[in-house]
């Protein structure tokens, strides 16, 4: 796989899980070694109608890692899988 891969939180101004969620991830970042891209879902009326009441969303690609709370086991699995599903090299 090359480079790093990025996720993606999709979050809501002033939701303490997402804050929490995004505080956690901010602390894997760099052991990791991921990019993380965020996504206010009230920005958009597509994103608030699909995550409305899940957020905070983890998302890489198009595969949903966890939402609520982080869940580094699956966030872990994800990133050793890579993007084609099976364990990088």
């Amino acid at each position: 796989m090359s480079g790093r891969p990025t996720l993606t939180l999709y979050y809501r101004e002033g939701c303490h899980l997402c804050e929490t969620m995004l505080q956690a991830l901010r602390g894997l970042q760099t052991g990791l070694d991921f990019a993380l891209r965020l996504e206010d879902i009230d920005r958009d009326p597509q994103l608030a109608q699909r995550y409305d009441e899940w957020v905070p969303v983890l998302v890489g690609g198009e595969q949903e890692i966890c939402h609520y709370h982080l869940d580094q086991p699956a966030l872990e699995a994800f990133l050793g899988a890579g993007s084609s599903g099976s364990p990088r090299q």
